[in-house]
């Protein structure tokens, strides 16, 4: 595995020489492009060498954190983190997870072999910006999320991406972002047509070794 120096974007990882698929995955509210870098050798053999692209979010104040600057993509103003959003922020970020995918395209990347995912705020930036790209992607792993700025969603999704996969995982007993609020995604996109694999785990706001193996499962299927 070829190791790659964190850069001013994103901390890169090689699983092999000359890869052809590639993850762009978001962290977390408060984490960097850092915090899933230890789960990839967990995921075992990949059916292909595979780029891992850990983008770091930009600095900017978080209302329900006092106002303090760490890494977001988009505020929370609220505890109910699907009400008073911040909508323009989403639609901000959108832009560098698109040009994310767009420079991974450009480094001769096909679509289908490119999978956009994250984690909580990462995670519903996966969701935002997957379901908007105009080309077919390998899929979207959207983990411990919800879907943001929903009301939207019908008139802006592209019939590209519309049967490709989603996967979804949450924990039952999260506190921060509530499971309920991960299933009635789940159903929004599946009343939309989406095609949506859906895990739950007995496990707060996290990660666990299950969860893994399920996403190696799904990585190693739709990218094979």
């Amino acid at each position: 595995m070829t190791r790659h120096e964190p850069s001013i974007e994103a901390i890169e990882l090689e699983t092999g020489p000359n890869p052809d698929a590639a993850v762009v995955w978001m962290h977390g509210l408060g984490a960097d492009g850092s915090d899933f870098v230890p789960i990839i050798p967990e995921l075992g053999e990949l059916p292909r060498a595979t780029r891992f692209v850990f983008p770091h979010a930009p600095m900017q104040p978080v209302t329900i954190n006092a106002g303090y600057v760490m890494r977001a993509w988009y505020d929370i103003k609220s505890l109910d983190i699907d009400r008073r959003e911040d909508e323009a922020g989403v639609r901000a970020s959108h832009d560098i997870v698109a040009a994310l995918v767009a420079r991974e395209r450009a480094r001769g990347i096909e679509a289908k072999r490119l999978v956009v995912a994250g984690f909580s705020q990462g995670g519903a930036m996966a969701l935002f910006s997957g379901l908007r790209q105009s080309e077919p992607l390998a899929g979207i792993m959207a983990l411990s999320t919800y879907v943001p700025v929903a009301h939207a969603l019908a008139a802006e999704a592209d019939p590209a991406n519309l049967d490709r996969p989603i996967f979804m995982a949450h924990g039952t007993e999260d506190p921060v972002v509530p499971c309920r609020l991960g299933a009635a995604s789940r159903d929004l996109l599946r009343t939309l047509g989406h095609e949506v694999e859906w895990h739950e785990y007995p496990m707060p706001h996290a990660v666990c070794a299950e969860e893994i193996a399920d996403i190696a499962a799904w990585l190693a299927r739709v990218l094979a």
